[in-house]
């Protein structure tokens, strides 16, 4: 008995999401040509990260309270029209494991509070199109 109660409270106390996924993502960016600027803005318009492809930064998959993220990605270099993309977050699959271990705590207030509940795409590519001449 004496460890079935914090076992329990373990378990219901907590969001499945939150245990086996993540709330911030490491994310490739990668462009052809190669070697292009990129700015990354998140929905609110914030700049993130910025660098030059190929790159990996880590970024937050919630906006908020069941608010995903989305960032726009700006690439740039110099000859090449600009370019954009745009990383959207989903629903984790972990997040359905709330309904066999997280329980109601995990599914409405730990996972979405803490943005376990969401993820992002591992890697993201734009093509430049070379300027007319």
């Amino acid at each position: 008995m004496k460890y079935v109660i914090p076992a329990l409270a373990l378990v219901t106390l907590s969001g499945c999401a939150s245990i086996a996924g993540n709330s911030s993502y490491p994310v490739t960016l990668n462009s052809s040509p190669s070697e292009a600027s990129f700015v990354v803005s998140n929905k609110a318009g914030q700049e993130v990260h910025s660098g030059t492809t190929p790159s990996t930064v880590t970024l937050k998959s919630s906006a908020g309270y069941f608010n995903g993220e989305r960032y726009t990605v700006k690439y740039s270099k110099e000859g090449y029209n600009d370019g954009l993309s745009s990383i959207d977050s989903s629903l984790s699959g972990w997040y359905a494991g709330n309904l066999l271990f997280g329980g109601i705590l995990g599914l409405l207030v730990i996972d979405p509070a803490t943005g376990a509940m969401w993820k992002l795409p591992e890697n993201v590519s734009t093509s430049l199109a070379k300027k007319s001449e």
